[in-house]
């Protein structure tokens, strides 16, 4: 004969009887239904992720043609990206504003007088070179530089035409008594803190200085290429550095060689002098 498999919903349980296969079920129909767990920044998350959409296209052709009508650098009211700028660290709460600036696109011309290069063949390109450091530090750069009393937090990408890039950079206010009671970013009101996209302290600044990878692959950029190079450059003699303090004949002066000027040269010649005619005479 022939056996038919017939699938159905397992028993239900009951208070008395509890069957493990309804638990099965009702696990799998819960893992299914995930997509209604979502709030509203995960939706935000979840469009931008796809931007060559019909929506976002149409969305961010409208955007991009209302920024080239704006200033080049202006305070928006709000982040255009609520999900990202929470990502990034902005808050809702007074001491944090949100600037919005474009930045033309394109690589970097040599700027020589007349296009002639002074120097070796190797350096005589003029176009077609590339800047080592992304247009979004150069954005933040240009915020931290107009507003200088601000400090820049983080940045990020809303979009980008033929002609500009268009970012929304976060600054703090690190002399408002909001931020400086904020335990989680009074941090950024220390003075090592002044100017820290210059340095290359913001995220888009680590990634253009190599410090996103680790492992062996990556020895030569920590702390920094500079400091890295120099350390294993630099030659140190640790038995020759310390010298014992004496003490100037006839007074009670403790000098270091560390700290030798001219007229204590001359001094410790004298006493060194002074000391071995004493012997002599004794």
């Amino acid at each position: 004969g022939f056996f038919f498999l017939m699938i159905r919903r397992p028993p239900r349980s009951t208070q008395g009887v509890s069957s493990a296969a309804s638990d099965v079920y009702k696990r799998q129909v819960s893992t299914q239904s995930t997509w209604d767990l979502m709030g509203a920044y995960k939706y935000l998350e979840e469009l931008w992720k796809k931007k060559q959409s019909d929506i976002m296209r149409f969305l961010l052709r409208l955007r991009t043609w209302e920024y080239r009508q704006l200033p080049v650098m202006h305070r928006c009211t709000r982040p255009s990206r609520p999900d990202k700028a929470r990502r990034l660290g902005f808050k809702q709460k007074q001491g944090y504003v949100v600037y919005r600036i474009r930045v033309r696109r394109g690589g970097r011309k040599r700027p020589v007088p007349k296009g002639k290069v002074t120097g070796k063949p190797k350096y005589q390109g003029i176009n077609k070179l590339k800047y080592q450091r992304s247009l979004r530090t150069v954005a933040e750069e240009r915020c931290g530089k107009k507003m200088p009393e601000l400090r820049v937090l983080n940045s990020y990408w809303v979009g980008q035409d033929s002609t500009y890039k268009f970012f929304e950079v976060i600054l703090v206010d690190p002399n408002h008594t909001t931020i400086r009671r904020d335990a989680r970013i009074n941090w950024i009101c220390q003075p090592a803190m002044k100017h820290r996209e210059i340095r290359g302290l913001t995220s888009a600044g680590k990634k253009h200085r190599g410090l996103r990878r680790k492992g062996h692959m990556d020895n030569k950029n920590r702390p920094s290429r500079r400091a890295n190079w120099k350390r294993r450059n630099h030659v140190v003699l640790h038995r020759y550095r310390q010298i014992p303090p004496f003490t100037l004949l006839g007074t009670s002066k403790t000098v270091s060689y560390t700290h030798l000027t001219l007229p204590t040269i001359l001094l410790v010649q004298i006493s060194v002098v002074a000391v071995s005619l004493k012997k002599k005479t004794l």
